[in-house]
């Protein structure tokens, strides 16, 4: 196997572990905050029960930061395996 083989392996587990990572996390504050919505509604955070405040505002914000982490780090992982596409 060449050292381009061995680069565009490594570059594709990396991207991946990290793609897989974020789904997992995604799966995690979709379901688990309905899953658990009676416990979670036990919890007042800012005035208002946890489990509304996570289906109304949580969610979102981990959302976005979903989306600011997988770009951010894709870049690096573009420079560190130079495959990245300047314009």
């Amino acid at each position: 196997m060449s050292d381009t083989d061995t680069r565009k392996q490594a570059y594709w587990r990396a991207t991946l572990r990290l793609t897989s990572a974020l789904l997992l996390l995604w799966a995690a504050v979709s379901f688990l905050p309905g899953w658990f919505a009676g416990e979670l509604n036990t919890i007042e955070f800012l005035g208002w029960p946890l489990g509304f405040y996570m289906a109304a505002q949580g969610a979102l914000l981990v959302f976005l930061a979903i989306v600011w982490i997988y770009a951010h780090c894709m870049d690096r992982l573009d420079r560190r395996f130079g495959v990245r596409d300047d314009h």
